[in-house]
């Protein structure tokens, strides 16, 4: 079914819905009216990309982590700065190199010859959304650096901890094709972003389009003028709306079915945890939400699963050897997996 016609269908015609007030409709149609305001705004700049645009609009509203993975020059970065213009709050962007240390992004304590004591000055890390160009290219030692970051919102330094500013949003690119110079993310990294989203190539109606707007720009440093659309108080307010979306109980075993699926599969060496669940859930409510429904359905749920899959589980060696990828693997657990009525 279309999504234009789960969208019309009255409430008492969808199993899946529940009886809400005027308050929660009119919070839902807000929240749905500031995603499509994102998706306008980076359409200034990006042509296409719908899917990736929505999963980032997504990622912002329940505060996850996203690492996007796509061949240079597919405008990675350029999506996550525009992205960050979309919202009225702080921004850092962090260039990832092999002789990056800790400290650099954390931040350091410095001797204050006034005070004869040292004093800590903070890295890039604090900030609202953070982009982190090329993640792959740190080496490990630096990537440990993320790990209390991203999971707790803090960061504990000399002994003291401080805590983020909210929303704390990662967001990661890295290349697929270049392996000089970097290093395989750990599976403890990995399942710490909400998704993994791959980009592809534009088609060639797209790619025309991308030249005909460059074309008319005539200078290729000029960029488009985008807004911000939501503030930090809308954001968290759209956060506690996703939280309350309706959701059956049956759908809650679906999740887990499928999730489960990945860790009895004889072809998957490594399955997802519970993290992954809450993943879904989390950004199977958001995608409702932001389509204009107050209740989440089977179709959200398999709209996200291989976003939120694709980059915690592992094959086989023998099926990575037949071709297969994770994409596929996700995919034909879903199929098998009974959806409940």
């Amino acid at each position: 079914m279309k999504e234009e016609e789960r969208n019309n269908n009255p409430p008492d015609a969808n199993p899946y819905a529940k009886d809400i007030s005027a308050e929660q409709k009119r919070k839902i149609d807000g929240l749905r009216q500031a995603a499509e305001k994102i998706r306008i705004e980076l359409g200034k700049a990006i042509i296409g990309q719908r899917e990736m645009i929505d999963l980032l609009a997504v990622a912002v509203l329940v505060e996850g982590h996203v690492l996007i993975e796509g061949v240079p020059g597919i405008a990675k970065t350029l999506t996550a700065k525009c992205l960050a213009k979309t919202l009225d709050i702080e921004f850092r962007r962090v260039q990832f190199t092999p002789d990056l240390m800790p400290s650099d992004i954390i931040g350091t304590s410095v001797f204050n010859p006034k005070t004869t004591d040292f004093e800590f000055r903070s890295g890039p890390l604090f900030s609202n959304v953070i982009l982190i160009d090329e993640i792959n290219r740190a080496p490990a030692k630096t990537q440990s650096a993320l790990f209390e970051v991203m999971e707790e919102r803090q960061i504990t330094a000399d002994g003291t901890t401080y805590s983020m500013s909210r929303p704390f949003i990662v967001i990661a690119t890295q290349n697929p094709i270049d392996q000089e110079g970097t290093y395989r993310l750990p599976e403890a990294q990995l399942d710490r972003f909400l998704f993994k989203i791959e980009v592809g190539y534009p088609n060639i109606e797209e790619e025309t389009l991308i030249l005909a707007e460059r074309h008319k720009c005539k200078h290729t440093a000029e960029s488009p003028d985008i807004s911000a659309v939501l503030s930090r108080a809308e954001i968290f307010e759209f956060r506690d709306t996703i939280h309350s979306l309706h959701i059956e109980e049956k759908l809650l075993r679906y999740i887990c079915a499928i999730v489960g699926q990945t860790r009895n599969n004889p072809f998957i060496y490594l399955g997802a945890s519970p993290r992954a669940s809450l993943g879904i859930m989390h950004a199977a409510k958001a995608f409702a939400a932001i389509r204009g429904r107050y209740f989440v359905t089977p179709e959200d749920i398999k709209d996200v699963a291989v976003h939120v899959l694709r980059h915690r589980i592992m094959l086989t060696p023998e099926k990575e050897m037949e071709g297969e990828t994770p994409d596929l693997a996700v995919r034909q657990i879903i199929e098998r997996v009974e959806v409940p009525r």
